[in-house]
């Protein structure tokens, strides 16, 4: 039997067992929920769904900012020094 879970439940599972260029946001899921919607069509989410969610990110164009969940990872960059030595 499928264990049905809300979209909160799966999102939270997901991005846990999700590496960080595969992890997503509410506002991904739901566009997921939008764009494939004979896979859900009713509103419990199952794991199963996984895998063609990670499917669909991957043909996601480059710009998907709002829909891939930002590392929390401080990046930090040198800068030419702008005074004279």
């Amino acid at each position: 039997m499928i264990d049905m879970i809300s979209k909160e439940q799966f999102l939270i599972e997901h991005n846990r067992l999700s590496p960080l260029n595969l992890q997503t946001t509410f506002a991904g899921l739901t566009l997921f929920q939008i764009t494939k919607k004979p896979l859900l069509k009713d509103s419990d989410w199952s794991l199963k769904l996984r895998i063609p969610l990670i499917i669909w990110l991957g043909t996601l164009p480059t710009v998907k900012e709002k829909y891939v969940r930002k590392s929390t990872k401080q990046e930090f960059k040198n800068y030419p020094e702008t005074h004279n030595v």
